[in-house]
């Protein structure tokens, strides 16, 4: 027997198996974001390709994957998770096994693409599949925690394992592992997973092409943003056209029959939440995950598996954390807390951050904050992924899932954007006001740390603004206990709980 999931049934044991297909999957996916930026400079040596165009091997990827995730996340209610799931594993790692054996700039970053096109289809499948697949309490908590520490420590472990393998192997291997992953998930993914019956989703075609057109140039706009200049063209004008098409993303929603992101899903002040507390923290964590691991190599001299090693403690807090959070906080408490805490936390573990020096031993600076950060991260994603799809219609799973990778994925943007430009700024600043002549490299050094310092700043400010917007929107006590699915779609609009 199996579930409208398309995963066994509850009192099925290999609904635990499922559970770990979909979060090899996600592991994937997380891991490949980190695994290649410590990639990058060997493959920059080894294919001949300047700084000008190393962006676009990060780029391809953002765009492909930032424009297509609603349309993927809806394409997952209307075609079915199984298939969706088995296709963008499928293509996740053959993209991966194309981008491995890459001879050429190119055939890097077209792989690349077709990287993020995929990933786009398999992340919201993966969220869905477990939000569907887990449906009694108790048991719901306990895959959510195992799939928030996933989802929490997986750029710390991306960091860990690209600096192994680019350390022993070469920069190919960051590529080539995905197909370990893949294949674990897609051998056992088609034998546990069954069709779903139809959930009476429909496609919005004038509603993906708008909001896929506004986030493919708001992704470009923040990035051509981070590696050049806000005063470009390519940067501003980009920006202002994506805000302008998904305003009208918006007002389409409303009145089209059958809307892309139906407003029932945005609008309830949980999920709403839980969407913005998924952007503030995309945005805030680009501070730890880059600019401590710069600091970390050009600052203290670590190598890049040492930096990765050097992050465990805060990936084995996080994931405690996001266990005890949906096991035993989330069933009495609710979101509004653990996320409110989480952001307060995380703000005062990056604050805690801005002590480093040119000297700073890794004992007394880095590690305190760092496991204080992994307690942040782990409250946060207990609740956030868990309350983005909490009470939706089985025909927006997948959209409700989407909207929450969205808000993630848009957040790293604008933090790259704006963290890159702060950091830039503060260094020089520092430069110009301490330099006597030419400046020397203990000088560079010290601006340089002046500037990572304050990321931190800035980024503790970040998660202080989303504990207040996640204290405000999110609902005060436990999510609502799930009722029987209903089979059809909503016929008349919904009201808005407030």
């Amino acid at each position: 027997m199996s579930t409208p999931s398309g995963a066994p049934a509850a009192g099925d044991p290999r609904r635990w198996m499922v559970l770990a297909v979909i979060c090899t999957a996600y592991l994937m996916l997380t891991l490949d974001a980190t695994v290649m930026n410590l990639a990058l400079p060997s493959a920059q040596t080894a294919l001949h390709f300047s700084d000008t165009d190393k962006q676009w091997v990060v780029t391809a990827y953002a765009l492909c994957y930032g424009s297509l995730l609603l349309f993927s996340g809806r394409l997952t209610d209307l075609v079915g998770r199984k298939e969706t799931f088995i296709v963008g594993l499928a293509g996740f790692a053959a993209a991966s096994a194309v981008g491995g054996a890459a001879h050429s700039f190119a055939m890097l970053v077209a792989a690349r693409a077709c990287q993020g096109v995929f990933a786009a289809l398999l992340a919201p499948t993966a969220l869905s599949l477990l939000s569907t697949t887990f449906t009694d309490p108790g048991e719901r908590g306990k895959a959510f925690g195992v799939f928030g520490a996933v989802a929490a420590s997986g750029g710390g472990l991306g960091l860990l394992l690209g600096g192994a393998l680019t350390s022993a192997l070469n920069w190919r291997w960051c590529m080539y592992v995905n197909l370990v992953f893949a294949a674990f998930s897609l051998i056992a993914g088609s034998s546990l997973l069954t069709r779903q019956p139809r959930t009476g989703a429909r496609m919005d075609v004038p509603g993906v092409v708008v909001v896929s057109g506004g986030m493919l140039c708001l992704v470009y706009g923040f990035s051509q943003a981070a590696t050049h200049s806000w005063g470009t063209p390519s940067t501003w004008g980009f920006l202002v056209a994506g805000g302008v098409l998904v305003v009208l993303f918006s007002f389409w929603q409303r009145r089209a029959q059958h809307p892309l992101l139906p407003p029932r899903v945005v609008l309830d002040r949980n999920r709403g939440g839980s969407y913005i507390a998924a952007l503030v923290t995309g945005a805030g964590m680009f501070g730890v995950l880059l600019f401590l691991i710069y600091y970390m190599q050009t600052g203290l001299g670590y190598s890049a598996i040492r930096s990765g090693l050097a992050l465990l403690p805060m990936v084995a807090v996080t994931a405690v954390a996001s266990n005890v959070g949906n096991i035993r906080l989330m069933p009495r408490f609710g979101p509004r807390p653990l996320i409110t805490a989480g952001m307060l936390v995380n703000a005062g573990g990056l604050a805690w951050l801005t002590r480093i020096g040119p000297d700073s031993a890794y004992a007394s600076t880095i590690l305190g904050p760092t496991m204080v950060v992994g307690l942040g991260m782990g409250m946060i994603f207990a609740a956030a992924l868990r309350t983005g799809t909490s009470g939706v219609l089985p025909q927006d799973a997948g959209i409700a899932s989407a909207a929450i990778n969205t808000g993630q994925q848009l957040g790293g943007a604008i933090g790259t954007a704006l963290l890159n430009t702060i950091a830039a700024g503060a260094t020089a600043d520092y430069l110009s006001g301490h330099a006597r002549g030419r400046p020397g490299p203990a000088l560079f050094h010290l601006a340089t740390i002046h500037g990572y310092t304050r990321v931190f700043w800035w980024c503790a400010g970040i998660f202080a603004f989303g504990a207040v917007i996640s204290g405000a929107l999110l609902r005060s006590g436990p999510l609502p206990v799930p009722g029987p699915p209903s089979p059809k779609p909503a016929t008349e609009p919904e009201k808005v709980r407030s």
